[in-house]
């Protein structure tokens, strides 16, 4: 009974109390004790910090009405140096300097382009290129801030993309892959190209392939007088130390591309895909001999008269792909040459279609 009598009192004096106050103060502290009750759960659950923008209300409400008496989440002292942060921010940020104007949006991202495409090249290098080259007048510490924006850049040397393209036509690239025949027997498909020419230089079937097997395939079409220089292969265990010394005897330095890379060697990679999708996925070998004779009818093909974007597009042996004379040329571009008809010849048996023109015969 006293403990009502007790709450009967204390809101009686509240009610009196916010009688004789402004509308604003009693909207104020109501809003201060919702924001403080929104971090509690229902149930008794851990109530949830309070992040930086309900500090920043709750500091804000508190310039309408005597905070202390509402305040329930944290201690006076932790309130009032929330107050003092946001005030210590608001006026760092006044404060900040305007300093320079940034560069425009395209320069950034040449200087960025530029850098990417040329890891050797540091800020001044980069400065001068823009200055004596494009007349974009840049200092190289302004230079530096855009790199480091950009994120760390990658460790200075020249990339294997670039070394490639630099000695591709001393690059032989070779690689295994596998074909299944209709008995299910389980055949290995080796191929080794020119990547400058794009050239297949030679190609072979085998059921098991050992190290002597792969070494007799480097005898066959390396005679150490083709001018090439490289080989590259992946660290398969059938290229063995035998098999590079063989290799290193026709002049050749092995080139091993890293483990689980297959992009290092993404030529060779990228003529096993051509001979998947345009070859064996339209056919199933019955044998070895079988396989071994399609793979190399294809192969003929893809050097005398498959055309290669890479090239031009353009053929890898052109010689042999244009024919005894040039093509002759139409006065029209949509026109035949006069006294000209258009022949073809299969390849594997029509899979594939070979086009020249011929004479007329009269």
């Amino acid at each position: 009974m006293a403990a009502l009598i007790e709450l009967m009192l204390a809101l009686l004096r509240d009610f009196v109390q916010a009688s004789f106050r402004a509308r604003a103060a009693i909207v104020a502290e109501n809003l201060f004790l919702r924001r403080q009750l929104a971090l509690y759960q229902e149930r008794k659950v851990r109530r949830r910090r309070p992040t930086p923008a309900v500090k920043l209300a709750l500091v804000t409400l508190g310039r309408f009405f005597p905070w202390r008496d509402a305040l329930a989440i944290a201690k006076p002292e932790t309130f009032v140096r929330w107050h003092r942060a946001g005030f210590r921010l608001f006026w760092r940020w006044r404060s900040r300097s305007a300093g320079r104007r940034p560069l425009p949006r395209n320069l950034q991202a040449l200087i960025v382009t530029m850098a990417r495409e040329n890891p050797s090249w540091g800020e001044g290098r980069i400065a001068d290129e823009l200055s004596l080259k494009l007349g974009l007048f840049v200092d190289s510490r302004t230079v530096g801030k855009y790199l480091k924006e950009d994120g760390p850049r990658r460790p200075v040397g020249q990339r294997w993309a670039t070394f490639v393209q630099n000695h591709a036509s001393a690059i032989v690239a070779c690689d295994f892959f596998t074909s299944v025949t209709a008995t299910f027997q389980v055949l290995y498909v080796f191929v080794a190209m020119e990547i400058g020419s794009r050239r297949i230089l030679h190609c072979n079937v085998t059921a098991h392939p050992t190290a002597d097997w792969t070494r007799q395939q480097f005898r066959e079409f390396l005679d150490g007088e083709s001018g090439h220089q490289y080989l590259v292969h992946d660290r398969d265990c059938v290229f063995s130390a035998g098999v590079d010394i063989a290799v290193n005897g026709f002049g050749l330095k092995v080139l091993k591309t890293p483990v689980r890379s297959p992009m290092a060697n993404a030529h060779c990679e990228r003529v096993i895909g051509t001979i998947r999708r345009e070859c064996l996925d339209y056919l199933i070998p019955l044998n070895a001999q079988h396989l071994r004779r399609t793979v190399r009818e294809f192969a003929t093909h893809y050097n005398r008269g498959r055309p290669h974007s890479a090239l031009g597009p353009g053929f890898p042996e052109p010689t042999k792909a244009a024919g005894p004379g040039p093509t002759p040329a139409s006065d029209r571009r949509h026109r035949l040459p006069a006294g000209y008809r258009v022949a073809r010849s299969t390849v594997l048996g029509g899979l594939h279609h070979e086009y020249r023109l011929e004479e007329e015969v009269a």
